[in-house]
């Protein structure tokens, strides 16, 4: 296993030897392909009180997947770890390559997203451009039906980090279907879809994980969420991306699984 180094200018010290300890442990469990730093500090507007979500993918040996009783070795926990809230998932690579087909984006932003903890570097390298070639305009689902119940989330209770997520997840899906290249930070997609004034809410935003946004802020930034989620809605129109995963994609994605459980019988 190898650690990434992108992701430690996100983290304190503290945290950082919370969230060795604490994957260590659940290392000790199953076998991570990839723990992938996600929510706020992949989005791009993490504050000091934001937990770390914890997102994974791992190997589950082939002999707990094929006998009578199966056991694909998933966990989810929450826990507060001197201070520092862990968010922790882990599924099994089967369903995750399964979702990459069907265009799932948690899925494609474990493999493809940069800020990666830890990682059996090898395996992962391998399937990143087996990822990315079965990439197909089905994540279009996907992104619009989360920004569009963080929408209601947002309606409901304002706060600037709600506001951040119809936007970034929004705007990863249209720049994804446009361009075929997936940006999960959405500072670097504000002033390619004239959302540069977003930076005032990312100020907000990490002022305080759970800052309120007034009416009148609300109502300023409502049409612009709906903008950008009409044009994610329409973007298959234009889209560089073919409708359905490429078969001869699926069938290498395919291929590497079975070659990764004859390895980790």
């Amino acid at each position: 296993m190898s650690t990434s180094t992108t992701s430690t200018e996100l983290l304190t010290d503290h945290q950082q030897r919370v969230a060795d300890a604490f994957l260590a442990e659940q290392a000790a469990a199953r076998h991570h392909l990839v723990v992938y730093l996600s929510g706020a500090h992949a989005y791009g507007f993490p504050s000091p009180d934001s937990d770390l979500d914890l997102k994974c993918i791992h190997i589950a040996p082939t002999s707990a997947l094929v006998g009578l009783f199966v056991d694909d070795c998933g966990g989810e926990t929450m826990r507060v770890v001197d201070g520092v809230e862990l968010d922790y998932s882990s599924h099994e690579l089967g369903m995750a390559l399964a979702g990459v087909i069907k265009g799932n984006g948690n899925f494609l932003e474990r493999i493809l997203g940069a800020l990666v903890l830890d990682a059996d570097r090898a395996r992962l390298d391998e399937l990143r451009p087996l990822t990315r070639a079965a990439l197909s305009r089905r994540a279009q689902r996907h992104y619009l039906g989360f920004a569009t119940s963080q929408l209601r989330a947002a309606e409901q209770s304002p706060t600037a980090k709600r506001v951040l997520y119809v936007l970034r997840t929004a705007a990863t899906g249209l720049h994804l279907l446009r361009t075929g290249e997936l940006v999960i930070d959405v500072r670097e997609l504000l002033d390619e879809l004239g959302l540069g004034a977003a930076r005032e809410l990312i100020a907000i935003k990490q002022a305080g994980e759970k800052t309120p946004l007034d009416g009148e802020t609300l109502a300023r930034w409502r049409g612009e969420m709906t903008r950008v989620m009409d044009a994610l809605a329409a973007a298959d129109t234009e889209s560089v991306l073919p409708s359905e995963p490429p078969a001869p994609a699926v069938a290498a994605l395919d291929a590497w699984l079975r070659d990764v459980r004859r390895a980790m019988w």
